[in-house]
């Protein structure tokens, strides 16, 4: 009786070991995986220059804080007929952006921009709504590229 039961013992014990090390290492993968993730986005404001540029303003949310977000500016220009980027620059501080200002209703208090060479962009976001809206940030794209001021 006990050399039935020993075997069936280790069978169960080894599919038991099996299963705990699939879960552990789903677990794992999981959990390595998580850390990789790409920040949720939204874009919250986009001009068309013409066939020259394309200016996005895009909100990223934190992945260590799901209240802060950063703002992404970002310049494309025509290449073989779509779009690529061509330079980007955060506005702001990383992080610096409330997600759920950024994100509703009145978010973009200015967003100002002109078909010259170079073309000025304005941007000023809406902080909370008890506080209002951000100091204008001011840029330039030449050729291109960002420029502060």
């Amino acid at each position: 009786m006990s050399l039935t039961r020993k075997p069936a013992r280790r069978g169960a014990t080894a599919a038991l070991t099996l299963t705990l090390a699939a879960a552990l290492g789903a677990a794992g993968a999981g959990a390595s995986s998580a850390g990789t993730t790409a920040p949720q986005t939204r874009q919250i404001a986009s001009s068309t220059l013409g066939s020259d540029y394309r200016i996005t303003l895009t909100a990223l949310r934190s992945p260590q804080d799901e209240y802060a977000a950063s703002v992404r500016l970002q310049v494309f220009t025509q290449s073989g007929g779509a779009w690529k980027e061509s330079d980007r620059v955060t506005v702001g501080e990383v992080d610096g952006w409330f997600w759920y200002p950024l994100t509703g209703k009145g978010a973009v208090c200015e967003f100002a921009t002109a078909s010259t060479e170079p073309a000025p962009v304005t941007v000023s976001l809406l902080l909370t709504p008890s506080l209002g809206c951000s100091e204008p940030a001011h840029y330039t794209v030449r050729e291109g590229r960002v420029y502060a001021g």
